[in-house]
């Protein structure tokens, strides 16, 4: 009987732009958009993830299409319960006991009412006990840092809704900072400087197309350009342009600027021995940002520190949190629990 309660406990990585579900002994199972599509009139779930995504800026009246987190935190609190429920029983075909211990992921800069609405959310989906774990904490786990030693190791997190800096020794967090600029500035900002500069309207689907294609937070050895599609705003006609990655980076510069001086402030705010630890070891980024090209060198070249990426970026997070699902006991001590009264 045992085996049957083993593979039930699962770690949930619940972001503003992706959610990652890893399961006890199976490792990470799902990886798929946080969006809903739901019928605007009934409420009923259309789609979820990849699906649901796809309907992003394209669906009738009827239907809307909608992303249950912003900025790390849940914004449509209905929505997230139906995604997480929806995730929770894609991975467990075996619905009569499906009643899993669940660890999510939250922002370290979360309050406690935001931290509730995830433990709500994750009861309400048919969890039996919910444990939160803060992302810095799951992305260096996962990033394989050695969290418990008495060394300093630096973690920068990149998402979708915000970028977590932390420095974490001996299990915990030293000094922390959270910042509500991500990977969504980055799309927005990409928005605001084509409709500035071409005054052409874009999607958010085209702007994060062209930040991943383009877009670069160090000059690049051989600068690239591509067409960019969207809509005239004097005329009101679809048109194309050619747009280059330098441009592309003069448009991120904002966004960019203030995630490094995060990394900048966090390094301000640690105590010096560690601070010296983290010269040694240099910085781990992680999270879909780390993606962007030249952004290790834009930090490297601001603080003088060696940074590293994680292997496997996108998904140090859930492994991390997948850690503490394997090794409960153990890891117990990082994970911030409550008891909940029935």
């Amino acid at each position: 009987m045992a085996n049957s309660f083993i593979g039930r406990d699962m770690a949930v990585d619940l972001g503003t732009a992706n959610t990652l579900v890893y399961v006890r002994g199976r490792g990470v199972l799902l990886d798929e958009p946080s969006v809903v599509a739901m019928n605007a009139g009934t409420g009923e779930v259309l789609a979820v993830g990849h699906e649901a995504k796809r309907m992003i800026g394209r669906t009738p009246d009827n239907i809307t299409a909608l992303r249950p987190l912003k900025d790390g935190v849940i914004a449509d609190f209905d929505g997230c319960e139906q995604m997480l429920r929806h995730f929770i029983r894609q991975v467990h075909r075996r619905r009569y006991l499906a009643k899993p211990r669940l660890v999510v992921c939250v922002p370290s800069g979360i309050t406690p009412v935001e931290q509730r609405a995830v433990k709500e959310a994750g009861y309400q989906a048919g969890a039996r006990r919910v444990y939160i774990v803060e992302e810095p904490m799951a992305a260096a786990i996962g990033a394989g840092l050695p969290v418990h030693e008495a060394t300093g190791n630096m973690v920068v997190d990149v998402g979708g809704g915000t970028t977590e800096v932390a420095v974490i020794s001996l299990g915990g967090i030293v000094t922390s900072l959270s910042i509500r600029t991500a990977g969504d500035d980055l799309d927005q900002a990409v928005i605001a400087w084509m409709k500035k500069t071409y005054s052409l309207l874009l999607g958010e689907r085209t702007a994060e197309e062209i930040k991943m294609s383009l877009g670069s937070a160090f000059p690049l050895a051989k600068e690239v350009e591509a067409e960019v599609r969207g809509r005239d705003m004097v005329s009101g006609l679809p048109r194309t342009v050619m747009v280059s990655s330098a441009e592309v980076r003069q448009a991120l510069e904002e966004p960019l600027h203030n995630i490094v001086d995060a990394v900048r402030h966090t390094l301000d705010q640690t105590p010096p021995e560690l601070a010296g630890d983290i010269m040694d070891r240099g910085i781990v980024l992680t999270g879909g940002g780390a993606l962007l090209r030249g952004l290790d060198e834009r930090i490297r070249h601001e603080t003088g520190m060696p940074v590293h990426i994680a292997d496997d970026p996108l998904s140090s997070v859930a492994l991390g949190a997948g850690r503490c699902v394997e090794e409960f006991d153990a890891l117990q001590q990082v994970l911030v629990s409550d008891h909940r009264r029935f």
